[in-house]
């Protein structure tokens, strides 16, 4: 049987070059893993994380159900293309070996089978195949309109904006887009002149031979199949240099995320991974205030991920990130972009000069005695009602409290760390790590959501449980240690990026306040909640547009009808208070001034 036809050139060699550089991409990458993340994938390869990953590519490669909860119709779109072609392939599969038996076919003959039946002397016709090939093209077109729809009038599909493409993303859109109608138009006139098909090639055939006479129907097959070739060609040899190397790169993520590899502050090979996964949906952009509120494009987490995949990032756009996590939690794909935002500052702006910060050995500032240590952190040591709340508190528990930074300490480490100056960020958690541990403190509270992050991701505090003040009180109130004097108060809650979506945090809060009083929810809350603007990740916007940010958040905050807006960050607290007429107050004041004293 004869399975070769010129038209299906174009075909092999894009199929060729893309298999070609998608190995030696994932070869190189692999190999340059570091031993630790080697260490992982051998040690979990053969368990059942394997066996989840497998179920979670079914989940999120094919299905994409994460995409259905944020957008059901963008959903839709991408599972349409991504399992339908993918059962294009596999019951066309399963048809040539209907047909042929068990014999080799080469792959041109699956993907072109209806060419090659004819060619064959096959006339005889299933229907049951011929009415599921049908299906799943007409499928796999509805998604094709779906993009085109979203590209052209990107808000019929629920989102304000879409993505910008580079030079490779637009060659392999524009291919894709016409690969499945060039397949219909050539499977269509295939049934015109030699019959079969089902009710969407197979129908369409039949007008075209009511309309066109066989002299015409003649001229245009070739031309069509080897349109539908080249189409096929063009996308697979851009794809491994498009945003479509997603299709393929999400599914070792998946597994590699399972065996618990993930990107650091560092960057390395991994990261390639995480970049390359990435489709460029654009669902982070919508969440960004620096553009729903600013109007400043070119800088969300898809244009971050595209120009670092390009080589071409420019430090303004990896600085001009408020990396409050709103886009990460809204990603898809699962991306870690607050780290790779991190790395990626490390490697442009890192100084490797450890030396800088020797005259820190041997500083001791601390006061007190006590198992529980208090690290106030920078920004509580600004906010004095805080820190004198938080004395009536520890004071009511009862608590013996060693004040590690009271009469002056070093920084956790976190803003250095955020603006990418990783080598004296550690020198500073070394520091903090060696001070916790002399002074044998077996509990460390902080009031600072940006401490509390770092204490808990990069300090090796084993056996020192690290809490942030809000848990402390709430476990206080828990014991019975902590009275509380319940008024009529109704108080309104705004959740910090550091301690919600950075940490987790999100009821202990709530339930302190509930103990206090009545407690009214904005509009945007939890993994939801917007960011006050003044994060100390973005050192690009200024002051006034820091304001704008806030004013948009506090007006919902003020929206509930709440007396008081209560927030468990000094950042946001001194933001909160600058850009709200309504009266703010951080959690530990609510609680000091509520406590009862029988």
């Amino acid at each position: 049987m004869t399975f070769f036809a010129p038209f299906t050139i174009p075909f092999i060699i894009g199929g060729a070059i893309m298999a070609a550089v998608l190995l030696a991409k994932y070869t190189l990458w692999a190999v340059r893993l570091p031993r630790e993340d080697k260490r992982l994938i051998r040690r979990n390869i053969l368990s059942f994380k394997s066996l989840a990953a497998l179920w979670e590519v079914v989940r999120e490669s094919l299905l994409h159900v994460r995409i259905f909860r944020v957008n059901p119709v963008l959903g839709y779109m991408h599972s349409s293309l991504a399992l339908g072609w993918l059962l294009l392939i596999a019951v066309g599969w399963i048809e040539t070996v209907a047909y042929l038996g068990l014999r080799w076919v080469p792959l041109q003959g699956h993907v072109f089978f209806k060419y090659f039946m004819p060619v064959n002397g096959i006339t005889q016709h299933k229907a049951g195949f011929e009415l599921a090939m049908d299906l799943l093209l007409a499928v796999v077109l509805s998604g094709v309109a779906l993009a085109w729809i979203k590209r052209m009038r990107s808000r019929i599909m629920g989102l304000r904006r879409t993505t910008k493409h580079v030079l490779f993303d637009r060659i392999a859109l524009s291919a894709l887009w016409f690969v499945f109608p060039l397949r219909y138009l050539a499977e269509s006139v295939t049934c015109a002149i030699y019959g079969g098909g089902s009710f969407l090639t197979g129908s369409t055939g039949s007008l075209l031979a009511s309309h066109l006479d066989a002299e015409t129907l003649a001229a245009v097959y070739e031309p069509l199949w080897w349109c539908y070739s080249i189409a096929l060609g063009i996308f697979f040899s851009t794809m491994p240099f498009s945003r479509y190397m997603h299709i393929f790169t999400e599914i070792p993520l998946i597994f590699l995320r399972r065996y618990r590899l993930a990107p650091g502050i560092e960057p390395k090979s991994y990261d390639h991974f995480e970049v390359e996964a990435c489709s460029r949906c654009g669902i982070c952009i919508d969440p960004c205030q620096l553009q729903s509120v600013l109007g400043i494009d070119e800088v969300q987490s898809v244009y971050f991920l595209r120009d670092r995949r390009y080589n071409m990032l420019q430090l303004s756009v990896a600085n001009n990130c408020l990396m409050c996590g709103r886009c990460q939690t809204k990603c898809p794909v699962g991306i870690n972009l607050n780290t790779l935002r991190l790395n990626s500052r490390s490697r442009m702006r890192n100084i490797p000069n450890e030396g800088r910060f020797n005259y820190l050995s041997g500083i001791d500032r601390s006061s007190g005695e006590g198992r529980t240590g208090y690290f106030a952190g920078c920004m509580t040591m600004l906010t004095p009602r805080t820190l004198s709340a938080m004395d009536t508190i520890f004071r009511a528990a009862g608590d013996d409290i060693w004040h590690a930074d009271r009469d002056g300490g070093v920084c956790c480490g976190r803003p250095l760390m955020l603006s990418g100056e990783t080598t004296a960020a550690r020198k500073m958690i070394e520091y903090n790590t060696d001070l916790f541990r002399r002074h044998g403190i077996t509990r460390l509270v902080t009031s600072c959501p940006i401490c509390l992050r770092v204490f808990r991701e990069e300090y090796a505090l084993d056996g020192i449980e690290v809490m942030h003040h809000s848990e402390y009180i709430r476990m206080m109130i828990a014991e019975g240690r902590l009275q509380m004097r319940r008024t009529d108060m109704r108080y309104t809650y705004h959740d910090p990026c550091e301690l919600g979506r950075g940490c987790g945090i999100y009821d202990q809060p709530r339930e302190v306040i509930a103990a206090v009083g009545e407690l009214v929810e904005p509009a945007h809350n939890r993994r939801d909640a917007l960011c006050c603007g003044a994060s100390l990740a973005n050192t690009v916007i200024d002051d006034s547009q820091q304001m704008r940010i806030a004013r948009e958040m506090t007006g919902e905050l003020e929206a509930t009808g709440a007396g008081t807006i209560v927030t468990s960050c000094p950042l946001c607290y001194k933001t909160i208070k600058r850009a709200a007429g309504t009266e703010t107050k951080d959690i530990s004041e609510v609680v000091a001034e509520n406590i009862f004293q029988p």
